[in-house]
């Protein structure tokens, strides 16, 4: 089974293609930005389902399905749009749309739709996984690849929300400052051209949750959520993972303390530290997809893994997601501090983890004057 997803917005067409795999499993999901790249799609490939956004850039989706339409009579087409007036559904009535999505998405009714439209899974079809060794499996990750594993109770929370239980949107987003995953894909989305808009970037959890607002942030952390379905940590990988999540949460209290006591906004402190072990989660999180292909693991391995990838996968993934300059430079300086133009948010970093690391007396008070800590 294949289906089409067209939208310029890269984080909501993640989010359609996962709500795809939650239904079908095996289908193919091919994403496209615009009408010309994904008419040529449809002419290479047969697609059972076309789900496309009514603004594209430089033609419109109404213009991709009359295309379709013109050769195919039968295949499901979705309309996206944030679009409900009179004219906009009159205007696609001739070309018979199966349905008709609002943007921002309701979730649990996007899988409903889905699921009416979309054909049976193919359960004969066996996907053969490549058994390749840790290293060899490791060294072939793009930076597309990479993710962070999102914390348990947050993960099944939010999967009840895409199953339709409503749960408080203020309790959730402040149950996510403390999940590195959501902080910094959410953070990442919004300082992408989607949402940006020519703003300042985000640096911390709260300001993007504005930006993007609720149903959009609840949305793209549902995707993160359907990411990670069925990849429950073995014991081992949940043992390391979590002494990382404590690390992180004990950096962040502690810098967040500090910067009250010197008068200084902690929001961006306090995501750095979440943020400070992103290389050691994502080394684990890709371990994790690798045991789950049959392979076993031993802390060995896990340890060896870390030593190799953590910084060459912190790096990527920083790149990738886009995390500000301003994070990476307070991430940077929890290990050391810039020999030139050193800030005192940077100092106050560099001081929570001496004192979380018992440094030596002298560093520590060396570093709490140049706070300028009593």
């Amino acid at each position: 089974m294949r289906v089409m997803v067209v939208d310029d917005d890269p984080w909501l067409a993640d989010l359609l293609r996962q709500l795809v795999l939650s239904r079908r499993p095996s289908a193919e999901v091919d994403c496209y930005r615009d009408v010309k790249s994904a008419f040529a799609g449809w002419q290479s490939n047969k697609y059972q389902l076309v789900l496309a956004d009514w603004n594209l850039p430089e033609d419109s989706g109404l213009t991709l399905l009359q295309l379709i339409r013109k050769d195919d009579k039968n295949t499901p087409l979705v309309m996206i749009t944030g679009r409900a007036d009179r004219e906009s559904v009159l205007a696609i009535r001739p070309l018979a749309i199966s349905a008709y999505i609002t943007k921002p998405f309701d979730v649990p009714k996007v899988v409903e739709c889905l699921e009416s439209l979309l054909p049976a899974d193919d359960t004969t079809v066996v996907h053969e996984v490549a058994r390749d060794d840790l290293q060899t499996f490791l060294s072939g990750r793009s930076a597309a690849d990479l993710d962070l594993p999102l914390m348990l109770q947050v993960k099944d929370r939010l999967m009840l929300v895409a199953r339709g239980t409503p749960l408080d949107f203020r309790e959730l987003a402040e149950e996510w400052q403390h999940d590195p995953a959501l902080c910094a894909y959410l953070i990442a989305a919004a300082n992408s051209p989607a949402y940006l808009s020519g703003g300042q970037r985000c640096t911390n959890l709260i300001d993007a949750l504005k930006r993007l607002g609720g149903r959009t942030s609840l949305n793209l952390a549902i995707t993160l959520a359907l990411r990670q379905t069925g990849s429950s940590a073995d014991p081992l990988l949940s043992v390391f993972i979590q002494e990382h999540l404590d690390a992180s949460e004990r950096l962040a209290e502690r810098v967040v303390q500090l910067a009250r006591q010197s008068g200084v906004e902690h929001g961006a402190l306090q995501t750095a530290a979440i943020l400070h072990r992103l290389g050691e989660l994502c080394v684990l999180q890709q371990v994790q997809i690798w045991s789950k292909q049959g392979n076993s693991i031993d802390d060995g391995a896990v340890i060896q893994a870390c030593d190799d990838y953590v910084k060459p996968f912190a790096i990527a993934l920083k790149a990738h997601w886009g995390v500000p300059i301003t994070l990476r430079e307070l991430i940077g300086a929890v290990y050391a501090l810039p020999q030139f133009q050193v800030r005192r948010e940077q100092v106050l970093m560099r001081l929570a983890a001496a004192m979380g690391n018992n440094e030596p007396a002298h560093v520590i008070e060396s570093l709490k004057r140049l706070a300028g800590i009593n």
